[in-house]
């Protein structure tokens, strides 16, 4: 996951451009200056962004961590936070945008300037949706999932990865319960406390390496890196503006050397650090979109967010350089025994197709089908985890409900798109920096 800070609205929004030109009208060898106005589509939309922008402050003020990203002056944060209005003026004010983006856009000409009011009008029904559901609304998992973040999952069966714990079986033979036996096996690949640091860094700056040979970096980029304990989730990323993050771990519960790689290209690069690096200078300082500069965490910008960051490590590290890096690089950093085989690796991929189970979990345990106990129960029999683990995944529901479809849906969409037809790595990598760098919604990753 990700997090906190906008930019002003007046200089934010594009002026008027004049320039010099040579009119028919003139004498040959004579000038005049013709001024071009910005087109009326393009300010109806610079004035409905201003005011998104300001609503979705607005509405961060009703619930904490809704705005997961904001880099402005604090004079604009600080004038939603002093005169708010509640949230049925707020329903009302963002219904009256929703209509004024359908008026202007029948008017706008340029493609990308027509997927922005597309991608302002997902954003403003997801808003619509959080505002509701904190007026007491309920919707159903996938109705929720659909109106949040632009795509309604199709779930399969728990019974349907009853074939991947046989192969799990396989690979951990024993006695006892299957959860139990992968987690004492994997607690062997526990990265000792003292040697996190040393770790992950090594590990972020692998995931930096591969993703700048790719994708250019804004100069002056950086993230601080914190471990902290108390937290539903593993790691954030919490994107400051300026293209500068804070990355934040999770150390609740012992952290195993597969998260190092993951959580650094997750996190780091090309994940949400990155992404909202381009974001910031692609869309808010070269075209001066401000709505870009707000990052509200209930919209379709999530499942971009989550599925780029989770495919990103693929993309980084694509094949066995991931498990190359793991073995000849991190686990001598961790002063981790290095395997004699390869069983460690093909347990992980093996739990990751089963990890599509936490999305059916989830569903029938926010439709009321199962209760807390039995979720936790399944997500330790599926996901083969601890009971401590399963309580930490299941509190994570509790708390963003139908956000957990943006990772393990949000990667199958990405990975889709990246890897449609074949493409070369440069290929791959492009259509990645296309994703990260534009106005992307979940039905832009779609074939056509």
């Amino acid at each position: 996951m990700r997090k906190l800070i906008v930019l002003s609205l007046i200089a934010a929004l594009p002026g008027c451009a004049t320039s010099a030109t040579k009119s028919p009208a003139t004498k040959p060898g004579v000038a005049t200056l013709d001024v071009r106005r910005t087109p009326a589509s393009t300010k109806a939309l610079d004035e409905i962004a201003a005011a998104y922008l300001r609503l979705t402050l607005e509405i961060g003020t009703h619930e904490a961590g809704y705005i997961d990203a904001y880099y402005g002056p604090p004079e604009l944060q600080k004038a939603a936070e002093a005169a708010p209005r509640d949230k049925p003026a707020l329903l009302v004010a963002v219904r009256e945008l929703m209509a004024q983006i359908d008026l202007a856009a029948r008017r706008i000409p340029d493609p990308l300037e027509r997927r922005r009011a597309t991608f302002l009008r997902a954003q403003l029904r997801a808003a619509e949706t959080r505002l509701q559901m904190m007026q007491g609304t309920r919707f159903t998992f996938a109705d929720e999932a659909e109106r949040l973040f632009g795509v309604r999952p199709r779930l399969k069966p728990l019974a349907s990865y009853d074939s991947e714990l046989a192969k799990i079986e396989a690979l951990v033979p024993g006695e006892g319960a299957l959860a139990d036996r992968v987690e004492a096996y994997l607690d062997a690949f526990t990265i000792p406390k003292d040697r996190l640091q040393k770790t992950f860094d090594a590990a972020i700056a692998r995931c930096r390496g591969r993703s700048t040979a790719h994708i250019a970096m804004p100069e002056g980029e950086s993230f601080r890196l914190e471990f902290v304990t108390g937290k539903s989730w593993s790691g954030y990323n919490y994107y400051q503006g300026g293209y500068h993050s804070l990355i934040q771990v999770n150390t609740d519960l012992p952290i195993r050397l597969s998260r190092a790689l993951d959580l650094g290209c997750h996190e780091g690069y090309p994940g949400h650090h990155l992404l909202n690096m381009k974001l910031e200078e692609k869309l808010v300082k070269e075209r001066g979109w401000s709505e870009f500069s707000v990052y509200p965490l209930y919209s379709p910008q999530s499942l971009i967010a989550e599925g780029s960051a989770n495919y990103g490590i693929d993309l980084a590290f694509p094949e066995s350089s991931k498990a190359d890096t793991e073995r000849d690089v991190l686990m001598p950093i961790a002063e981790i025994a290095v395997p004699s085989d390869d069983r460690y690796w093909q347990l992980l991929a093996a739990i990751k197709r089963a990890s599509g189970a936490r999305l059916t979990i989830a569903q029938q345990y926010l439709d009321g089908v199962i209760d807390r106990p039995t979720a936790v129960a399944l997500t330790q029999k599926y996901l083969l985890v601890s009971p401590q683990r399963a309580e930490q995944s299941v509190s994570f529901t509790d708390q963003y409900r139908s956000y957990v479809i943006n990772y393990g849906l949000g990667e199958t969409m990405v990975r889709a798109y990246v890897e449609r037809g074949k493409p070369s790595r440069d290929e791959m990598w492009r259509r990645m920096a296309k994703i990260v760098s534009e106005p992307t919604l979940p039905a832009d990753l779609l074939a056509r």
